[in-house]
């Protein structure tokens, strides 16, 4: 088990897999590193070295009182890429709340050895609703989630991993040993590091931190996120960085990494292989083959 020692004294979980340019893949809340299992594993095989590791407080890694804020978790990504070598071409993926440090990370490290970026249904730049956030969540729906995890966290999530992956009484985009496995990872973490991580997503301000992010940036995001919603976040984040593209993953809830693993996989495996202009290419022969194969269809009626 490889433990990184952070500049606080907290030790993070970290796994790598594969050899060659760096992918360093930051979870949402409340998982760990393995979610991201399946797409490394992909990175991998296309020839990347996918590294991951446990936010402080959730997964393998230690869980102090002190650090769920937003700085202190771009010093512990910092200090993550400082134990594996890594501090030129790098690229950053950040999954839901680990959209954030990304964002802090540009902002506070000054991007220190970040080419590349990768924002996957994520919490930037804010998600509470207010006057100047009118499409962000209500403050009075991010507190009951928090009331419902101080009343009975085990059962709170199990209705919470059913919202993310867009689970209802006909729609099961995936399996139930797949939200079993989710509950597990969320059930590894701390109470009090999984309602502190809550608040620090839910109320922390990143648009000051969105002028850093000046690489391009792959901006992921389904249009029926219920959790995340697009609008307040993916679409309002590439509004205000000039270098990126959004990829709407058309009803998707906000689980993507899970619901569409495949089609993500090859998206980020394009985007950091070309650019965002070989994803745009790519976007346009998918249009090209399904208008085609519509025809196609059509014809032989």
């Amino acid at each position: 088990m490889t433990m990184v020692t952070t500049r606080d004294g907290t030790r993070l979980y970290c796994k790598e897999l594969g050899h060659g340019r760096p992918v360093v893949l930051i979870h949402g809340w409340p998982l760990s590193s393995d979610s991201w299992d399946p797409i490394a594993l992909a990175l991998a095989e296309a020839g990347f070295r996918a590294i991951a590791y446990d936010r402080r407080g959730f997964g393998r890694s230690d869980q102090p009182w002190h650090g769920y804020d937003y700085d202190t978790f771009s010093d512990d990504l910092a200090d993550v890429m400082a134990f594996c070598g890594i501090d030129t071409d790098v690229a950053l993926v950040g999954f839901s709340m680990g959209g954030g440090e990304i964002a802090r990370y540009m902002s506070r490290h000054n991007g220190k050895g970040v080419t590349q970026a990768a924002l996957i249904s994520a919490v930037v730049p804010m998600l509470v609703r207010d006057d100047s956030n009118p499409e962000g969540v209500p403050e009075a729906t991010l507190m009951e989630m928090v009331q419902g995890m101080r009343e009975d966290r085990a059962h709170f999530f199990v209705q919470f991993f059913k919202l993310v992956f867009g689970v209802g009484f006909v729609s099961k985009p995936v399996s139930s040993e797949l939200l079993d496995w989710a509950w597990s990872m969320a059930m590894q973490a701390g109470l009090h590091p999984t309602i502190a991580a809550a608040k620090a997503f839910g109320f922390t301000d990143f648009r000051g931190d969105l002028a850093s992010i000046t690489v391009p940036t792959l901006i992921v995001h389904g249009t029926a996120d219920k959790t995340v919603p697009i609008d307040a976040t993916g679409r309002e984040t590439a509004r205000r960085l000039h270098d990126a593209l959004l990829i709407e993953y058309t009803d998707e809830p906000h689980g993507v990494i899970a619901t569409q693993t495949a089609a993500l996989s090859t998206d980020l495996i394009t985007f950091l292989t070309g650019g965002l202009d070989s994803v745009q290419a790519g976007l346009r022969q998918a249009v090209v083959d399904a208008v085609t194969a519509q025809s196609i269809s059509s014809s032989l009626v």
